[in-house]
């Protein structure tokens, strides 16, 4: 880990603490950590701790800008649950305005989308009433009673609501099991207050693990950043007492994400503000053995959901083809084949006509590989050689912690 990742921790922890961060800041030290800071989206939250310590002052701008577009999209959004909740529809709100509420100063944790899970027969009386709100979408027909996560916007503002009919795709075949957990999650909703509106969201052991399934979502795919780390610890120190830990173990035996929870639980100890007493954390999770430097290092680099670089993001595809793998029965390895030639399902998104035309999936790949050589041309964090690297080291850190085998 290098000296601006340390220092970086050094000054998120103080944010987190609510205090000023002491230590020095040179002059040639600040592109790099407002650089750190931008890329894991906690800038304002960064600012919060370095506003004294000589920071540009075109950081302070930034900042304000960012700051008051969280704070419209906030009061856009309680808006918008009074509104279905005026009309008997309580959808469960899951990360987002839960985990900002934890943070010091709310809005100064971005949320670029909220995500609301309703159940799928509520979608239909959802979707009427997103559109009397002014909300709307660029998916329609089959697309949209089919996919099990529909995006919204709203006209004249900047609120995007993700709205979830699953919390993870059914079709997955690396992470898609992961709502068998939350079959009857919504059953065991609770209502929070927040800002004198009340929510709905997951009961206290069903969030947490929530949070980290997500995280283990991004993992499988191209990385995680600090601020879901950030997000994790604090609702652990803030709810930790209402946890059923027992059962949060045997959820993350499950899907062979003990090691990896024990992972972002100890570097919240070693460089954040997580407190295991305070939490109720279990002593026995607290002994397991882990290296959590590989992690750290690799979330840092990461960046928010893993989109440093493009070359990092197509790097998932190799991660996920050995997970999946490794599902079925198969050995879990690097796949140069699967990462340039993947199977139908895996590109539907980006080529919504393979949904009814599957044979047309020899096109679809030569769309991609010329569109990936030509963007090639113009980016340079593109590079088919630097993804299988990326892939291949990740499979490896994956190994690590317990994963893959």
């Amino acid at each position: 880990m290098n000296e601006t990742m340390e220092l970086f921790l050094a000054i998120l922890k103080a944010a987190l603490g609510q205090t000023a961060f002491s230590g020095h800041i040179s002059q040639s030290q600040w592109p790099a950590l407002i650089s750190m800071a931008t890329m894991h989206k906690v800038l304002p939250l960064f600012y919060e701790a370095v506003y004294h310590a000589s920071a540009p002052a075109e950081l302070k701008s930034s900042v304000r800008q960012q700051v008051i577009a969280q704070t419209m999209r906030t009061a856009d959004f309680l808006e918008l649950n009074r509104h279905l909740q005026a009309a008997g529809l309580r959808p469960l709100v899951v990360k987002g305005i839960v985990c900002r509420e934890l943070y010091p100063q709310p809005d100064h944790r971005p949320s670029g989308d909220e995500d609301l899970w309703i159940r799928p027969e509520q979608f239909a009386l959802c979707h009427q009433l997103f559109t009397e709100f002014g909300m709307h979408t660029a998916v329609s027909g089959e697309d949209l009673s089919e996919s099990f996560e529909v995006p919204y916007r709203k006209a004249g503002s900047l609120l995007y609501i993700e709205l979830h009919k699953h919390l993870f795709p059914p079709e997955s075949l690396a992470y898609g099991d992961l709502n068998r957990f939350f079959v009857q999650a919504q059953d065991r909703a609770i209502p929070l207050q927040i800002q004198g509106h009340t929510i709905y969201t997951l009961e206290y052991t069903d969030h947490l693990f929530y949070l980290i399934c997500h995280a283990f979502k991004h993992f499988l795919h191209s990385g995680f950043g600090i601020r879901q780390v950030c997000d994790i610890i604090l609702f652990a120190n803030a709810y930790g007492n209402r946890v059923n830990w027992q059962q949060l173990w045997e959820n993350c035996q499950a899907i062979r994400a003990e090691v990896f929870a024990a992972a972002i639980f100890r570097i919240g100890s070693q460089y954040l503000t997580f407190d295991p007493q305070k939490a109720g954390y279990p002593q026995a999770w607290q002994e397991i053995s882990v290296d959590v430097l590989p992690m750290l290092e690799d979330l840092l680099c990461a960046g928010v959901y893993g989109s440093a670089n493009m070359s990092r993001q197509h790097s998932s595809t190799i991660t996920l083809d050995a997970v999946a793998a490794q599902k079925q029965g198969k050995k879990g390895k690097l796949s140069v084949v699967g990462s340039l030639f993947p199977a139908a399902s895996k590109l539907e998104n980006l080529y919504p006509y393979l949904k009814k035309r599957p044979y047309l999936l020899p096109i679809a790949w030569c769309s991609r590989l010329w569109k990936y050589i030509f963007r090639r041309r113009r980016k340079e964090d593109d590079n088919a050689a630097d993804a299988l690297k990326i892939g291949k080291e990740r499979i490896e850190l994956m190994r690590l912690y317990g994963i893959l085998k």
